[in-house]
């Protein structure tokens, strides 16, 4: 993949620190200079030790990807909610878990997309996992489809320019404040390797809700993510008392068949289009229809 820019600053700077400021770390302009990248300016291949003058015309072409073996492609749908040259976000289903391991087999969001990148000969097929969600959680998932691309949002994510929001069905057999705040930290569980508790010395963890529709016995809330913690949300509805429908883990109400939890909005400033990607995505029939049932 290329990349092109042009030196409008009157003091010279050299090559590297002028990549540098574009977002490559390091590592990525090491993996250019030995693993078979280039940089041209004016026409002509550098090294980054190269001064830059004004006006001088930058080339890079990045170096090829090689895509991981364990990530084994599974031909099956996906939902593709935004697509473009560098990012791919996809509405991942319940069920599905997200990144691949010997327990969850070969079919996983990122195997899907991998397979999917082969069948559209995407220049790389390497798989770059930007945001995850749990295989019981539905709702828009981030991939990149380079590591520059991935690199450059990955520095957005738990700042204002990058939202991640949620709808939760919860019960309310005593009432919360329609708005709130909980900043409660959270840690491993001893009750069980795969839980999450609050824990006065876990991290700091920061979820803001909504409460946008309500009955004397259930609500369905509105939550943004300021930290990203594992099951965050399903951990501190579960510690205010709150615990989401369907959540077993966490002792929520059995009213669905997986925790009532879907990643309904997804906002990040696209740094090669320099403007914001903001995209939805509603309800899944599941969820839809067990709201109904509750009348909310």
């Amino acid at each position: 993949m290329r990349f092109e820019w042009t030196y409008l600053d009157a003091t010279p700077l050299k090559l590297q620190n002028f990549l540098r400021q574009q977002g490559f770390s390091r590592a990525q302009l090491t993996k250019l200079k030995f693993h078979g990248g280039s940089v041209f300016v004016n026409s002509r291949q550098r090294n980054t030790a190269f001064v830059l003058h004004k006006n001088d015309r930058i080339l890079l072409e990045l170096a090829p990807e090689v895509p991981a073996d364990a990530v084994v492609p599974f031909d099956a749908p996906i939902e593709i909610a935004f697509e473009d040259e560098h990012y791919l976000i996809v509405n991942k289903p319940a069920g599905v878990a997200s990144i691949p391991d010997a327990a969850k087999g070969d079919d996983t969001m990122a195997n899907r997309v991998k397979a999917y990148l082969i069948q559209t000969k995407a220049e790389s097929t390497a798989i770059h996992v930007v945001t995850r969600l749990d295989r019981d959680t539905s709702g828009l998932m981030m991939f990149a489809k380079h590591g520059y691309a991935h690199s450059l949002v990955d520095r957005q994510l738990h700042s204002t320019r990058f939202i991640k929001r949620y709808l939760a069905l919860i019960p309310l057999a005593r009432p919360i404040p329609p708005h709130g705040w909980l900043m409660l930290p959270i840690g491993p569980s001893r009750d069980f390797y795969m839980k999450r508790a609050v824990n006065l010395a876990g991290k700091a963890s920061v979820t803001e809700y909504q409460l946008e529709r309500q009955t004397d016995d259930f609500g369905l809330v509105r939550v943004t993510l300021h930290t990203g913690r594992t099951h965050q949300i399903r951990v501190h509805f579960a510690a205010i008392g709150h615990p989401l429908i369907g959540d077993d883990l966490y002792g929520g109400e059995l009213l669905l068949n997986r925790q009532a939890l879907h990643c309904a909005e997804l906002a990040f400033y696209h740094p090669f289009r320099h403007e914001t990607i903001a995209l939805t995505a509603p309800l899944p029939p599941d969820m839809r229809a067990l709201a109904q049932q509750l009348y909310l």
